[in-house]
């Protein structure tokens, strides 16, 4: 099952053609990534940040249609493989039944020395219960 945030397109995502100006697709997808890792697996960014990141090492991204001002989207994020120190995700975007985006993306968790660390075993558990359906 798909963790799923609501993003409503804003003023300040779209280019004078009135239309999302692709690099702030981007933004959106992290602040989807931010919620999950806040509601899905109860560890904020606040709190991860203090001594580690998940920054992303590769993203691959497809744009399907258009989204205009006051657009109602529904990021839906599914992680598809679950590492030592890494993770996979699809998200898709749509507005109602329409598909505007999709992306896979990989995260690693880095410690201060911006080194990869495997995930805490909680978190690996959780990622791995998510992946399977269980969470």
């Amino acid at each position: 099952m798909a963790f799923e945030y609501a993003q409503k397109v804003l003023f300040r995502h779209c280019d004078p053609a009135g239309i999302v100006f692709f690099p702030r697709y981007f933004e959106m997808m992290n602040d989807c990534v931010e919620a999950f890792f806040d509601s899905a697996l109860r560890w904020p960014f606040e709190a991860l940040h203090r001594v580690q990141a998940v920054p992303t090492a590769g993203i691959e991204t497809r744009f399907r249609a258009p989204s205009r001002h006051g657009d109602q989207l529904t990021l839906a994020l599914e992680i598809e493989a679950v590492g030592r120190t890494s993770c996979r995700y699809l998200m898709r975007a749509r507005c109602g039944d329409e598909a505007r985006f999709e992306t896979r993306a990989t995260l690693v968790l880095v410690g201060e020395t911006g080194r990869p660390e495997a995930w805490p075993d909680p978190i690996r558990a959780k990622l791995t219960d998510i992946k399977e359906g269980r969470g």
